[in-house]
């Protein structure tokens, strides 16, 4: 099943047709997805079903084979001034503070020019968005590693970014801290009115924080299903409903499983299925 496009309103970003290889073998097939203004939409899968290809491809930083992408309604060939990237590691500078990494990238020449003021109060007010106005001279060797993933996410924000790219953010962090940041993610889209990409393996992280799961299988990696999450923030105070979706998104890999693994005239195709477990 293929991603369809929004009807209400002009998406950020669209893509239609996306195909992708690496050394001639299929990495990406037929791949349609849109993404909403202030709209979180999580790309799930397991690991190398191309989850990660596909949002270096929607950010413009490698091309597709066949496809188009759009970004505000323009061609995209390359990464667009209005979006910004977040990866699993910081990717901070030693050498700079805070401010320093925060503001880093500012003054190249693809970002709008920007008076001195300016520039310090978009670096400000993206230390105080992600909560570190009190650490804005810490260096890197300062800090934990959540402090150092809500730095990377404030680099991004100060470039005002329309949609932001994030893959994995959260992955190396400890569960306590990675909640922490799940709430900050869902807070700063409402705050800063910006969208949110977001690549996970972790189907109670896109439950947590997507409006919108979009669930991934290889190879090559298609699109195999899409929901749209009904569930009113906070997700997890309303546990009945986060665990429909969570084995409702487990009965569709599990039958892609089975799609995959079981011939047709498999003398156990008839066989009565334990339901799922729930399992966090």
């Amino acid at each position: 099943m293929s991603g369809t496009f929004p009807h209400d309103g002009a998406p950020l970003l669209e893509a239609r047709g996306i195909d992708v290889s690496y050394a001639g073998k299929p990495v990406l097939a037929g791949i349609d997805l849109a993404v909403r203004p202030r709209e979180i939409v999580s790309l799930l899968g397991a690991s190398g079903c191309g989850k990660s290809t596909l949002l270096k491809v929607l950010a413009g930083l490698i091309s597709a084979d066949h496809g188009e992408r759009r970004f505000l309604g323009e061609p995209l060939d390359a990464p667009h001034p209005r979006s910004a990237l977040v990866f699993q590691q910081a990717g901070l500078l030693p050498w700079l503070d805070v401010a320093g990494n925060v503001g880093f990238g500012l003054d190249f020449k693809h970002q709008p020019a920007l008076s001195a003021n300016q520039r310090h109060q978009r670096v400000a007010q993206a230390i105080e968005a992600v909560g570190l106005s009190e650490h804005a001279r810490a260096f890197p060797a300062q800090l934990s590693g959540g402090m150092a993933q809500r730095v990377a996410i404030a680099r991004a924000l100060a470039r005002q970014p329309a949609l932001l790219f994030a893959d994995e953010p959260f992955s190396a962090l400890d569960a306590i801290t990675r909640a922490e940041m799940q709430l900050l993610l869902t807070g700063l889209v409402q705050r800063w009115h910006t969208a949110v990409l977001l690549v996970t393996h972790d189907i109670d992280e896109a439950i947590l924080t997507a409006d919108r799961i979009v669930l991934m299988s290889g190879s090559p990696g298609r699109i195999l299903h899409e929901w749209e999450v009904p569930i009113s923030r906070p997700r997890d105070a309303a546990p009945q409903a986060f665990a429909a979706l969570k084995l409702e998104i487990l009965a569709a890999l599990r039958q892609r499983h089975n799609n995959i693994t079981q011939p047709a005239s498999s003398e156990n195709a008839n066989e009565t299925r334990k339901p799922l477990d729930y399992v966090r």
